[in-house]
């Protein structure tokens, strides 16, 4: 199911001042339902802070920049994937976006060893990620990158790893763990904030090539990590929303984040993602505090507001 009724005004009113720190809009190698710019007007209109521009392929410190130009009002911020498309563990490329204010670094999604190792299936009636088309065009061409490892034999982060973490670290960057398992996730942000990293934001724990156990989201969580609640996730039926709301009751709404993960043209609108989640999160018994949390206060830190 990809439809959704429109946001209440209470849900609205509560996601004001908000970000949407993971999107997937237009410039893109795939289809989307709005660009960059036209999003960054009808958040102004609705009363968000602010979205990061992710891309599984190329940098978007630069468009981020030319977009907050356009729409003076909203802060569009810059993210870098660290897939093959740039080198995958790049610490060259970590510093170019540094100095570009890029705000989020994503470790490898869809060249993340898990990811190409996954065989986990989708329910029945999820939808398929985008992504995994162009994907299997890559790979038909011969030209599919290898796929880029965080651990070691003994699971141990590699030096590649280190590297990219002391440049994010030395920019006040946010990492964000992307498609890597439960295992890699827990060496990754242990090592993330041994180095000094600012924010470590779990990637969609209940994504399918994920599917983090609560005891590992609580250990995560106790470390300082948040977890980050995708509406797509659920929406889409890759988890059910009984499964997700249960799993932030589990870990504590403080130690969560709420992001939408839209963009796709079949999905709602991207600035509607948030608030229909704080209605569902109403539903449910969530109160205005914990959902103003997760919803603001949690994306702001991840935007890094709390250290501008």
């Amino acid at each position: 199911m990809t439809n959704a009724s429109p946001p209440s005004s209470r849900a609205r009113a509560l996601v004001e001042g908000a970000y949407d720190t993971h999107i997937h809009v237009a410039p893109d190698v795939m289809e989307r339902r709005i660009d960059d710019v036209d999003l960054a007007r009808r958040f102004a209109d609705v009363g968000m802070a602010g979205f990061v521009l992710k891309s599984h392929y190329v940098p978007t410190a630069e468009r981020a920049q030319v977009v907050r130009k356009v729409v003076p009002g909203v802060r569009v911020l810059g993210a870098i994937t660290l897939n093959g498309s740039v080198g995958g563990l790049n610490p060259s490329a970590v510093e170019i976006a540094g100095r570009l204010d890029t705000r989020v670094v994503w470790m490898p999604t869809v060249d993340s060893r898990n990811q190409r190792d996954s065989r986990v299936k989708d329910p029945a009636g999820a939808k398929p990620p985008m992504w995994a088309a162009l994907q299997d065009d890559l790979r038909s061409a011969g030209i599919e990158p290898p796929a880029v490892d965080v651990v070691d034999a003994d699971g141990a982060v590699t030096g590649a790893v280190r590297d990219v973490l002391t440049v994010i670290a030395k920019h006040g960057m946010t990492l964000a763990t992307g498609h890597l398992n439960a295992a890699e996730i827990v060496a990754v942000a242990d090592a993330a904030f041994d180095a000094g990293v600012r924010c470590v934001v779990v990637t969609h724990p209940e994504f399918t090539s994920q599917r983090l156990p609560v005891d590992v989201q609580r250990r995560l969580a106790e470390r300082g990590a948040l977890l980050e609640r995708c509406f797509t996730t659920a929406h889409t039926g890759k988890v059910t929303w009984r499964r997700l709301l249960d799993n932030i009751r589990a870990v504590g709404p403080e130690h969560s984040v709420l992001s939408s993960d839209l963009g796709q043209p079949f999905n709602p609108p991207v600035e509607d993602g948030l608030a229909i989640m704080a209605d569902t999160l109403l539903e449910d018994g969530f109160s205005e505090e914990e959902i103003q949390t997760m919803v603001v206060v949690n994306s702001r830190r991840v935007a890094g507001e709390d250290a501008r």
